[in-house]
């Protein structure tokens, strides 16, 4: 969505943010991520290092599950009169755009709430969340502030032990969330942060040394199918899998080679069985035991992901407007999602039903345009190619209309998820990256200075 430019709250300087009255999730489903996820009328000032949520009115609707809430911040000392002015035109737009048929009686009397936190919590506990889970998730988010406040790794180990119990999958994930939501809106110093408290929270958890082992396995796992190339067969994959070390590899392999572990595969196995006798067939019989196991959990999972990406481009494919809905939705296509427009692309021209197959294909248009590199990354691994940084200047210098503050963020963010990586390839990528983010970081600021 277009940034606005407003005054820091602290030192009144101008800066942009995301600033959104109106979330209308009926019409933009993405518009419910951008609000949970802190996304819209949130400021970030460089200068002062002000960070915080921004005093804005809210309007929230879900016409699906017959919601719809405001929000006014006290601070803004509006009287009812006033609110009601301000929301009348935005409930108005919502009604406008909803069909007779779907002009319920909830709309008539929108709910208000007084804090910003019981608005987010109506709305989780109508997508079914309980108030159990939407407790945890509170202590999780309130547990993660306490440890960033905190710059001792002395007293951080010891809130750490004592807090492990909500240290699970849920923390890592949230967790996460945070630091993807950090490193995208530029905030460096908080995704740097992040980072180290990662890596404390991986050492010194039972969770966090496990998921630690978990990322070391599919690292070795991809290294040893990456190696094999093309020369890997159904047969060399059974043999990685019977030398696995540990069942965590096993595990790995299945994530990562689901599809050549088909019949013919298990057969090899079930053959490799009979011939063996004693310890070796024992060994093996577990192994097709575990195989099946955890294949039938990625099989799980991946239906799953199907059906709720199927959902999700069938919702899109139901609005007017399919690019404006497919452009504003772009953060929410995920792999799955792009083969899936693309498997109904298929099904609907075996079918000839051209009526959908020009709303798909103004999809995998928006689509392709949108996964071309911006010009911003392509200069950065043009940089990354200079031979040493008089190259680097001297190509900055060439490009002087392209080095700003959002240049100078996004190379910033590159460096962060290079750090963020625990292997050989992104660490020598990282340190390059931090090379040339240093020169052009300098470069920068010559060029604020001379035109003050």
């Amino acid at each position: 969505m277009p940034q606005t430019q407003i005054s820091c709250p602290r030192c009144k300087q101008t800066i942009p943010a995301n600033v959104e009255q109106l979330f209308d999730v009926t019409q933009d489903p993405a518009a419910k991520h951008r609000l949970l996820s802190g996304q819209s009328n949130h400021a970030h000032c460089q200068l002062c290092g002000y960070e915080g949520r921004l005093a804005t009115p809210v309007v929230y609707h879900d016409n699906e599950k017959e919601l719809l809430l405001t929000f006014f911040p006290p601070e803004l000392g509006m009287s009812v009169n006033e609110q009601e002015k301000l929301i009348g035109p935005l409930i108005k737009q919502v009604m406008d755009r909803l069909p007779p048929e779907k002009r319920k009686g909830y709309l008539l009397k929108a709910q208000a709430n007084f804090t910003y936190e019981s608005m987010i919590e109506t709305i989780l506990i109508k997508d079914g969340i309980s108030p159990d889970a939407l407790k945890e998730q509170q202590e999780r988010v309130k547990f993660i502030e306490r440890l960033m406040q905190t710059t001792t790794a002395s007293v951080r180990s010891e809130m750490i032990k004592q807090n492990e119990k909500i240290i699970d999958e849920q923390f890592f994930s949230l967790f996460s969330r945070i630091a993807q939501n950090a490193m995208q809106g530029g905030q460096e110093p908080i995704a740097r942060a992040l980072i180290e408290l990662q890596k404390q929270l991986l050492d010194e958890t039972k969770f966090g040394r496990k998921l630690k082992e978990t990322v070391a396995e599919m690292e070795a796992a991809t290294k040893t199918l990456q190696d094999a190339g093309k020369s890997l067969t159904r047969e060399l994959l059974l043999d990685f899998v019977i030398a696995a070390p540990t069942d965590e590899r096993i595990r790995a392999y299945v994530s990562l080679a689901r599809n050549g572990m088909d019949y013919v595969f298990f057969q090899n196995l079930t053959e490799k069985i009979e011939k063996s006798s004693g310890e070796e067939k024992t060994r093996l019989e577990s192994i097709r035991e575990k195989l099946l196991g955890f294949v039938a959990e990625v099989d799980k999972q991946m239906e799953a992901r199907l059906k709720q990406a199927q959902e999700f481009v069938e919702s899109l494919l139901a609005q007017d407007d399919i690019e404006k809905a497919t452009r504003e939705n772009l953060e929410n296509f995920t792999q799955d999602s792009v083969e899936i427009v693309n498997q109904l692309l298929q099904e609907a021209s075996q079918k000839n039903d051209y009526a959908r197959m020009g709303k798909l294909q103004k999809m995998a248009q928006v689509l392709q345009e949108a996964s071309a590199p911006p010009p911003e990354i392509a200069f950065i691994e043009q940089l990354l190619q200079a031979p040493d940084d008089a190259a680097v200047e001297k190509m900055l210098a060439d490009n002087d209309a392209m080095i700003n503050n959002q240049f100078v963020e996004a190379l910033s963010g590159l460096v962060a998820q290079m750090e963020a990586q625990d292997n050989p390839e992104a660490k020598a990528l990282g340190e390059r990256l931090s090379e040339v983010y240093k020169i052009a970081l300098r470069y920068s600021m010559k060029k604020q200075m001379s035109q003050q």
